[in-house]
């Protein structure tokens, strides 16, 4: 039987003012793998960085694009506004404000939410995340702690948790999720935040809906998320979603090829870029797990332009990628 159901959160897709210091934060700092150095299939002048759990999985991922030239974004409404992770427990959320004080990261105070703890913090371009406990949660399991991370493995970040959504006009948005998406209010709301979630729900499946009418229109730049993707099990189910979507009269891309899953984009909202991602064929059909990330990988399909990509992108280094943190 055809599995449609949208499992929970695929990937977040960020801008960065530098592919280098990204890598430096996300390996050495929050303890994730570069599973995949490659490029912005749309955009080959651009990396596209994926930071993972040890294995890839799909569910925990960040991902980064440099876009020569592009400006800082700016805060505001109608936009995926901050990007959550999962850490084990609360004990976890206490052993990362020291780890955070310790590496000069930029963070609030531990507080309490929808009847889970979390950290707030922000890395050098005002990227704004946070860190949310797994003590009380329930649905969807987590990743697999990167082996070569300097992170205490019974603290280390899990894959993706609640992602804030902020919107200026709060009913369309949440008519979208539920009815279209298939989300469901789960709790009640506090102050302006919308709790949803989706398929077998907890940290890994829930977006947290913020609905600020008066804030300016926030403005796409390095600093700011580029899109959300959530996860579909296959392509069978993807082309299914496709079909729903053009019957709302969506925009959206139709079925895109990324090779390392398929996927489409559409506009959830205004300026809301929303993808739908497939969990598979996964990240290391074209690289050994001992040495992913380490070098450019390209699709086949672009490995005929590798000499042409190689003088576009800024070169850095990540050779030390399968390197064990100190």
């Amino acid at each position: 039987m055809l599995d449609t159901t949208i499992k929970g959160l695929h990937h977040v897709t960020a801008m960065t003012s530098s592919a280098k210091k990204t890598y430096r934060f996300f390996t050495d700092i929050l303890g994730l793998r570069l599973i995949k150095k490659t490029v912005n299939q749309d955009d080959i002048e651009t990396y596209h960085l994926y930071f993972t759990d040890d294995l890839g999985s799909p569910g925990t991922d960040m991902t980064f694009f440099d876009f020569p030239g592009v400006g800082k974004g700016s805060k505001g409404t109608n936009t995926i506004s901050r990007t959550g992770f999962r850490v084990p427990s609360d004990a976890s959320l206490e052993y990362w404000r020291k780890r955070f004080e310790e590496y000069d990261v930029a963070h609030g105070e531990i507080r309490s939410r929808f009847g889970k703890r979390y950290l707030e913090f922000h890395d050098f371009d005002n990227q704004l995340m946070q860190l949310v406990s797994d003590e009380t949660n329930h649905g969807m399991a987590g990743g697999t702690p990167w082996k070569k991370s300097n992170v205490a493995p019974k603290h280390a970040i899990l894959g993706l948790g609640p992602v804030v959504v902020t919107v200026s006009e709060l009913e369309p948005f949440t008519e979208t999720l539920t009815q279209v998406l298939g989300f469901k209010e789960t709790l009640p709301a506090e102050d302006s935040l919308h709790h949803f979630e989706v398929g077998e729900g907890g940290n890994g499946a829930t977006l947290l809906v913020d609905h600020q009418p008066d804030l300016p229109p926030a403005l796409e730049g390095y600093g700011n998320v580029h899109h959300l993707a959530l996860r579909v099990a296959d392509q069978a189910a993807l082309r299914h979603w496709i079909d729903r979507l053009n019957e709302g009269n969506f925009r959206n891309s139709g079925f895109v090829d990324r090779f390392y899953f398929q996927s489409e984009y559409f506009l959830a909202g205004p300026h809301i870029l929303f993808e739908l991602a497939t969990d598979g064929p996964g990240f290391l059909q074209d690289e050994t797990y001992e040495k992913a990330g380490e070098i450019l990988s390209l699709p086949p399909d672009f490995e005929e332009k590798r000499q042409e990509i190689e003088e576009y992108v800024r070169p850095f280094d990540t050779s030390d990628a399968n390197t064990q943190r100190k």
